[in-house]
């Protein structure tokens, strides 16, 4: 029986290509890191942050100073929220704002808030 060239470079290249996917693989994540910050309960715990310094400041701050507020207050984890800047609490006012229908700004979170 005689293999063709062509035949032989298939299955070298399937098996090659196996052996790719697979060590690969072996870099990809396949559990959450322990400073991921980017989950849901991540993004609950700095919205409920964010939410108490609102609270703290009677809702007369701007979003600047809420920043800084946030960072220094007691319950901020810097370890775990290294990626933390302003351009996050931004997005989550934003998602805020989405959420609660006819809340627009820092003082309407204040006057609706619920904590």
């Amino acid at each position: 029986m005689q293999v063709e060239t062509q035949t032989l470079m298939l299955i070298f290249f399937l098996l090659l290509l196996t052996v790719s996917v697979w060590k690969i693989s072996a870099f990809l994540p396949n559990k959450p890191l322990a400073d991921d910050d980017t989950t849901k309960e991540s993004n609950e715990e700095l919205l409920y942050l964010i939410l108490k310094v609102i609270q703290e400041s009677n809702g007369k701050i701007g979003s600047y100073e809420l920043f800084k507020q946030v960072q220094e207050d007691e319950n901020f984890d810097s370890k775990r929220f290294w990626r933390f800047n302003q351009n996050r609490v931004n997005q989550l006012l934003e998602y805020y704002y989405l959420q609660n229908e006819g809340v627009n700004s820092i003082e309407d979170i204040y006057k609706a808030s619920k904590i």
